[in-house]
């Protein structure tokens, strides 16, 4: 890991805008809660513990404000499996000062990625009166033996069945708590896995119709060192959407500046409104990279920045945080650290180029995908 002494100065008063090396500007804070899971998806490959020295919750609003003074207007709340995490509906209620601020340091919406499976009644109530804007809920599977395999759930089937009855009670929970798929604040995810459930496409694409909530579709990445990753495992997006396509036609809408979804719409209507429309989602990460205008920076549960989800190292944060908090010396470590950024490794992965082939990665545990 970087230490203190390696980010750029800070940019001046007066400044033109934050930029990266490839003119990229910043845009979306991912801040993991924490590195445990109760799934063991094989994808993700999780840990059974947290690392040492997780940032407390005042250090956490810290980071979240001076990340937005830079640009950062969307933050949003990962793991592991964030639920696991107390703390979450403290954290975004004491965001809510930056939600309502005014000007350049406006934190713009708050959101967070789950499992679904610690999702209850109350919890989702909790979580949308502290002020949380946007749910998205992963579910790989329809079945039990899918929703098993994919979460390497132990009890087969069975054990399958209750979690996917846990999680569709959990989109339930959320809808009754205020996040309108309508509104874009309810969202589906899936990550297909050729020959391992890519079988489930038609199936889920019929969940989320019948539900009314938009369905993102992501290829299965390479991140991390542990899952066994192979070409040959991913189908690619322009394949979901045409098997898809062939049983409910559609239309694309297009992907907007600095998202990571390309956006269809279902031609007979079905399925949700979804912003501008839009029903069907799919993250090409592999097969169609988005590099180009990607903004997002992502910080670990134990304080560490990476600029890319393929990135092997990052910049440690706590010297800005411990053992008393130095906000200037933060802002400037963040504001460097996205100005020195380069990376655009699934392009480079794309042109298999010998630098991207021999990088090792982070693990998606701790960088919450």
């Amino acid at each position: 890991m970087t230490g203190p002494s390696s980010p750029l100065p800070p940019a001046s008063a007066g400044a033109p805008p934050l930029r990266d090396r490839l003119g990229r500007p910043p845009g979306v804070l991912r801040l993991s809660l924490t590195a445990r899971c109760n799934l063991a998806c094989p994808y993700c490959c999780p840990d059974a513990q947290d690392p040492p020295e997780l940032l407390t919750l005042e250090e956490r609003v810290l980071l979240v404000r001076e990340a937005a003074a830079l640009g950062f207007r969307t933050l949003r709340l990962t793991g592991g499996e964030p639920l696991l995490h107390p703390g979450v509906e403290a954290l975004v209620a004491a965001l809510r000062p930056l939600r309502e601020a005014a000007g350049a340091t406006r934190l713009e919406a708050i959101a967070l990625t789950t499992n679904g499976l610690l999702l209850t009644a109350e919890r989702a109530q909790r979580l949308r009166q502290a002020g949380l804007d946007r749910l998205t809920v992963s579910l790989d599977g329809t079945d039990g033996a899918s929703v098993a395999r994919m979460g390497g759930l132990r009890g087969g089937a069975a054990a399958g069945d209750r979690a996917l009855a846990t999680i569709l009670a959990a989109l339930d929970h959320a809808r009754a708590a205020g996040f309108d798929p309508a509104a874009g604040a309810l969202k589906l995810n899936a990550v297909i896995t050729r020959g391992r459930n890519d079988d489930q496409l038609l199936p889920l694409a019929a969940l989320a119709r019948q539900r009314g909530i938009e369905l993102r579709l992501i290829e299965y990445m390479d991140v991390g060192n542990r899952n066994g990753w192979a070409p040959e495992q991913v189908l690619p997006a322009q394949e979901m959407v045409q098997r898809i396509g062939e049983r409910w036609p559609l239309e694309p809408v297009g992907r907007s500046a600095h998202g990571t979804a390309a956006r269809w719409r279902y031609r007979d209507g079905g399925g949700s409104g979804g912003p501008g429309g839009s029903h069907l989602a799919v993250v090409a990460s592999i097969s169609a990279p988005f590099c180009g205008d990607c903004n997002r920076l992502r910080v670990t549960a134990d304080g560490v920045a990476y600029s890319c989800l393929f990135a092997a190292t990052g910049l440690d944060l706590k010297p800005w945080l411990r053992p008393g908090p130095d906000p200037a010396g933060l802002g400037a470590a963040l504001s460097g650290q996205w100005r020195a950024r380069r990376d655009r490794y699934s392009e480079e992965r794309q042109e298999q180029t010998l630098e991207a082939a021999q990088r090792p990665h982070a693990e998606m545990a701790y960088l919450g995908g």
